[in-house]
């Protein structure tokens, strides 16, 4: 497998609530010399989570003193209720590591992070269909009647922005739409303009001008 640039990549995975991202990107783990991001929200934690693990769980007041102090990548409030970010020193650890560092981040996020690095492979997670992110929805039994539709809308909405994307995943198959995401991982590292430094040092040991 090729290995990542000692740089590393910024890899954002995003897709509407029910799309089944977070089983992706799960999955993606398992691809070495990739890391993963741990976002700060202001949301409660629930009961089958671990801070740290998924997410840095700060109050309002301390996400507020850092987005003061620059310290986000990223960061946007979701459905008006609760802030999300990405700290910056994620991005400073997997280049010194030369990792590829996956974001699992919404819309609004991603198009932050490609403002600010143009170079980041950007990937769209689409449900097949309608009726599957609402079933998917309600078997979380998360989300009252209103914020389910409220959701089912912002999916539509996130959908017709995806062409800001590189990549776009159909996750209407689990194991394929998984091989789909690692092989576009994996393919990203093959870039020429990836690989310049490494393509010099190979030919000098051709010799010649």
């Amino acid at each position: 497998m090729t290995a990542p640039d000692p740089s590393g990549r910024i890899i954002i995975v995003s897709g509407p609530s029910g799309s089944g991202k977070s089983t992706l990107v799960e999955r993606l783990r398992q691809l070495p010399g990739t890391m993963f991001a741990v976002s700060s929200t202001t949301r409660p934690q629930r009961g089958t989570e671990s801070p740290g693990k998924c997410y840095d769980f700060v109050t309002e007041s301390e996400f507020q003193s850092r987005v003061e102090r620059g310290d986000f990548l990223e960061y946007a409030k979701v459905f008006g209720r609760h802030w999300y970010g990405t700290p910056r020193t994620w991005v400073d650890e997997a280049r010194r590591l030369g990792m590829d560092l996956v974001l699992e981040i919404d819309v609004q996020g991603a198009r932050q992070v490609k403002e600010k690095v143009r170079e980041a492979v950007a990937i769209f997670i689409v449900p097949p269909s309608r009726q599957d992110v609402e079933s998917r929805l309600r078997a979380r039994g998360q989300d009252s009647q209103e914020a389910i539709e409220r959701r089912l809308e912002r999916a539509r909405q996130e959908m017709e922005r995806s062409s800001d994307y590189d990549f776009i995943v159909v996750n209407d198959d689990l194991a394929r739409a998984s091989d789909e995401l690692r092989s576009i991982v994996v393919a990203c590292r093959c870039r020429r303009q990836d690989n310049l430094e490494r393509l010099g040092k190979i030919l000098d040991t051709f010799g010649g001008n």
